[in-house]
């Protein structure tokens, strides 16, 4: 089980990233937003995800990173291929991972959501430690921000539709929710 203190992840390795704002008090963390990342595009490992979220990317190291010049983007949370799980941006702050966004005619998804990263692409598999870890802390995150129910459960693509695709067609949606349901009904046992 994991356990949040102070906004961080007590089970994840933290790498604070400058790219985040304070949440206003105002601010109900209603909703978790699933992403994917691959640096370079579709290539796995090495510490380009990290050097992006925490503003060191150099953009000179592979062609498709002129596009990331410049660019200030964050997510709370990052779980590798082999479900290892990093930190950038505490649950109490607002990551910069959703840009331009609406969730059921409420902008600025930044403000009331939680940004969580999948190591892929859109068509490449999860593997089963991704979704073990990303359901172990969906669970925490609901069990510590309540108003995170299974309808405020969306992909980048649902918040940005027609600017963003991921998770993408690869995420498997009914099983990540089958087993979410099966864990809670588990833990509540």
């Amino acid at each position: 089980m994991f356990s949040i203190s102070s906004g961080w992840l007590a089970q994840a390795q933290h790498f604070p990233s400058p790219y985040f704002s304070p949440r206003e008090l105002a601010d109900d963390i209603s909703l978790l937003v699933i992403h994917n990342i691959s640096l370079p595009s579709g290539q796995f490992g090495g510490n380009c995800i990290n050097d992006l979220f925490l503003g060191q990317l150099d953009c000179n190291d592979h062609a498709s990173f002129n596009d990331l010049k410049g660019v200030e983007v964050s997510a709370h949370c990052l779980i590798r291929r082999d479900g290892s799980l990093s930190q950038y941006v505490s649950f109490d702050d607002k990551a910069w991972h959703a840009g331009a966004s609406s969730f059921r005619a409420r902008p600025r998804c930044n403000d009331y959501s939680i940004g969580i990263e999948l190591e892929g692409t859109d068509d490449i598999c999860y593997t089963p430690e991704q979704y073990q870890q990303l359901i172990a802390l969906t669970l925490c995150l609901q069990n510590k921000f309540p108003a995170i129910i299974m309808s405020h459960i969306v992909g980048h693509c649902d918040i940005a539709p027609g600017r963003k695709t991921d998770p993408g067609p690869a995420f498997d949606w009914q099983y990540f929710r089958q087993c979410l349901t099966e864990q809670a009904t588990r833990n509540n046992n």
